[in-house]
């Protein structure tokens, strides 16, 4: 029954980083829900402030620039402060781009430092003990005779 046993290492293996898999994708989803929501935060803030000058704050646009530059379009915010404001909002939303390319391009390295590499070098390593067993397992081969020395003939009598 030597076939009841076959790959049973490869089956250990595919259990080991399937049970591995777990706490590294515990700790990827935490992390980029922790990181995500400090980017998000500090993007809303960025979006909701705006860039005045002391006349345009004497003139009352602080109380009609605020929110969404939509929102603050609707309140009756000057053009100008819109237009200074814009520069900044684009930005903002720039960098946050720029945040998630880094958070996924981190997440990329993190997987495959924390998971493949480590599934990759278990699976090689559990191959190289695989096959030093089985050349461990198998018999020495014996020398065949040599055919420069012929076999001996014995010589039988029979009996009448």
């Amino acid at each position: 029954m030597a076939w009841r046993h076959k790959n049973r290492w490869l089956r250990r293996w595919l259990t080991v980083i399937t049970f591995w898999f777990v706490p590294v994708l515990i700790i990827a989803v935490n992390e980029v829900r922790v990181e995500m929501a400090y980017n998000k935060a500090d993007l809303q803030k960025s979006l909701s402030s705006w860039e005045m000058t002391d006349a345009q704050r004497e003139a009352g646009a602080v109380a009609r620039c605020h929110g969404t530059p939509d929102e603050a379009r609707a309140a009756g915010c000057p053009e100008d402060v819109l237009a200074a404001t814009e520069i900044k909002h684009q930005e903002a939303q720039n960098e946050y781009a720029h945040r998630k390319a880094t958070l996924a391009d981190y997440l990329w390295h993190a997987f495959v430092g924390y998971w493949i590499v480590p599934a990759a070098t278990l699976l090689v390593l559990g191959m190289l003990i695989g096959g030093i067993r089985r050349a461990l397992r198998r018999p020495q081969r014996t020398p065949a005779a040599s055919p420069a020395s012929p076999p001996t003939e014995v010589k039988t009598t029979s009996h009448p």
